[in-house]
């Protein structure tokens, strides 16, 4: 895949777990587990605005993209 999520980094950066990133977010962490490690289909923008807001940065520090091709 192209997209790649980087919600594990930013989550070291800020040294959050799993389980309080999904409480504060209001989300399942299987949920949040399925995003952080990039086998979600879709994200919800009220979901990336809230993992922002509590990880205090942008959608492009959880969200990155790259060609398959490089």
């Amino acid at each position: 895949m192209s997209i790649i999520v980087n919600l594990d980094i930013m989550m070291a950066r800020r040294k959050i777990s799993l389980g309080e990133l999904a409480e504060k977010v209001d989300i399942t962490p299987a949920n949040l587990s399925i995003l952080k490690t990039g086998k979600a289909k879709a994200v919800r923008f009220s979901t990336l605005e809230a993992i922002c807001k509590v990880l205090d940065c942008q959608p492009g520090d959880i969200l990155e993209f790259k060609d398959e091709e490089e």
